[in-house]
């Protein structure tokens, strides 16, 4: 799981979806003659959500699965980035962040731990962590299955930030 400046795991922020546009630039400059700005997907959904959809920020953190704390962290960050690019002719690419895609998981759904090896399949134990595990089947490192933890964003494509 990623971290940030203070050591901590970055917390798994919910998007409603993934970009359909990956890059935005200058017009009438090669992209290859520019300096990029990389705007995380989840900085890119909070924008959405506050400065297209009008939520306030804690409706809008809820929304992420982040503390309102984190949103206006997000949020400047987006900011501050789109605002580099605009002012100084840099191109702007979407790609990467701690996400996961679509609605806030139901408290009744059960979570499950699979082997990164072999695919085997259990039930995950609140408390512990799947990485922790090893596969009852082959002896290969146990990932969360679903969600945002390192083994699901290689499983989806999805990138660091």
């Amino acid at each position: 799981m990623q971290k940030n400046r203070a050591g901590r795991p970055k917390s798994c922020r919910l998007v409603s979806g993934m970009p359909k546009v990956r890059a935005f630039k200058p017009q009438g400059i090669p992209g290859r003659e520019l300096q990029e700005v990389v705007l995380g997907v989840d900085e890119m959904e909070a924008l959405r959500l506050a400065d297209l959809d009008g939520f306030y920020q804690q409706a809008a953190a809820e929304r992420m699965n982040v503390s309102r704390q984190t949103f206006g962290r997000i949020l400047d960050s987006a900011h501050r980035k789109v605002a580099e690019a605009i002012i100084h002719g840099k191109s702007i690419v979407i790609e990467g962040g701690v996400i996961m895609e679509g609605e806030r998981k139901q408290s009744d759904e059960k979570e499950i731990c699979a082997c990164a090896s072999c695919g085997h399949e259990t039930e995950h134990t609140p408390g512990t962590p799947c990485r922790g595990m090893t596969c009852p089947a082959c002896g290969g490192q146990m990932i969360r299955k679903g969600g945002c933890g390192a083994g699901r964003r290689r499983a989806h494509g999805h990138q660091k930030s």
